[in-house]
């Protein structure tokens, strides 16, 4: 759980996997991008400093638009994100800022 090589083997086939790894792999770039691009879900077991990061967030609502729930407050509000988020699925507008 964690140990690096493992756990990324583990998401790059199901990003789901990522809900297993320690608390500082869930914080690791490299590792969350991999499980978001699998499945965009797994943002929700990213760490908060990566539930705000741009380009993971990104990646997220590309593969599963509704991931923008796990988003942060400040990437709710980001009109690119939100944009890509709503064109992949129509619903995740419930989870945008006002």
């Amino acid at each position: 759980k964690d140990d690096h090589d493992i756990v990324i083997e583990a998401v790059k086939q199901d990003g789901f996997k990522l809900q297993y790894a320690s608390d500082r792999l869930k914080d690791d770039h490299d590792i969350v991008m991999e499980a978001v691009k699998q499945d965009g879900c797994a943002l929700q077991f990213a760490s908060g400093r990566l539930q705000d990061d741009h380009g993971i967030v990104m990646e997220a609502v590309k593969k599963y638009g509704r991931a923008l729930e796990y988003a942060s407050d400040r990437l709710k509000d980001d009109h690119g994100i939100v944009m890509v988020a709503v064109k992949e699925d129509g619903y995740a507008l419930e989870y945008a800022s006002d």
